[in-house]
């Protein structure tokens, strides 16, 4: 239990809460729009889409191309005195390059490896601000799920039962998150049927887990990754 305490600590101790005004706000949505095209080029190169992938990096090294500009010479003012911001924007600029790269050459798999270390370095920039989005909700049951996905628990032997109920409850505690926090986007009218399968999902593992049962959690362990890629792709 204090791996949920730790992470609750953490979320609940950000600044931010989705209630920005003027240059702040601002700031926040430019960052959401040109992730919203990395969202993208990152889910189509996992789909080995490769004029998509080419098409949706095309967009965000655009968005992030004027982001960077604007922000080097105004940044917003939570970022104001981040000494990181400039190679932060760098390095993001370096990683979408590496990816156009692989994208050209048809190499999907290794792009998207790449494109995964944006959302490390713009997690690293709001957790360095105390800034906390939706997406960085996002990331973070992501993190703890493919944890869990990764998990070997019929080698556990005895332990098993007690690992996959620690792992349900700390996925179900960052499920809660998303659904408490809601997205920028959430009067979609897709918004909540993604947020609600996400939500069951977690819950039925959880359930599942105290069931006792390996087989029966290892079912709904299954449906973990589908109801979060849904929920990714148009709003994480």
């Amino acid at each position: 239990m204090l791996k949920i305490a730790t992470l609750a600590l953490a979320l609940l101790g950000t600044t931010g809460t989705g209630v920005w005004a003027g240059p702040y706000s601002d700031g926040e949505t430019q960052l959401r729009q040109a992730y919203g095209a990395y969202r993208a080029a990152l889910f189509l190169s996992n789909q080995g889409k490769e004029p998509e992938t080419e098409a949706a990096l095309g967009k965000f090294q655009a968005a992030w191309s004027t982001l960077a500009t604007q922000w080097r010479s105004a940044p917003p003012p939570q970022y104001g005195d981040d000494p990181k911001l400039d190679a932060t924007l760098t390095q993001v600029s370096d990683i979408v390059r590496k990816a156009e790269g692989q994208v050209a050459d048809g190499a999907l798999a290794p792009a998207h490896e790449t494109l995964e270390q944006v959302r490390y370095a713009l997690g690293d920039l709001h957790t360095r601000n105390g800034v906390i989005g939706f997406s960085d909700r996002m990331n973070a049951y992501h993190a703890e799920m493919e944890e869990v996905l990764g998990r070997n628990y019929a080698a556990m032997g005895s332990e098993a039962g007690a690992q996959l109920i620690e792992d349900a409850a700390i996925l179900r505690y960052l499920a809660i998150q998303i659904v408490q926090n809601p997205a920028p986007e959430a009067n979609d009218p897709a918004y909540q049927k993604l947020v609600d399968g996400l939500a069951i999902s977690a819950a039925n593992f959880y359930d599942a887990a105290l069931s006792g049962k390996l087989p029966v959690a290892l079912a709904a362990r299954a449906q973990l990754k589908p109801s979060y890629a849904r929920l990714f792709a148009k709003f994480g």
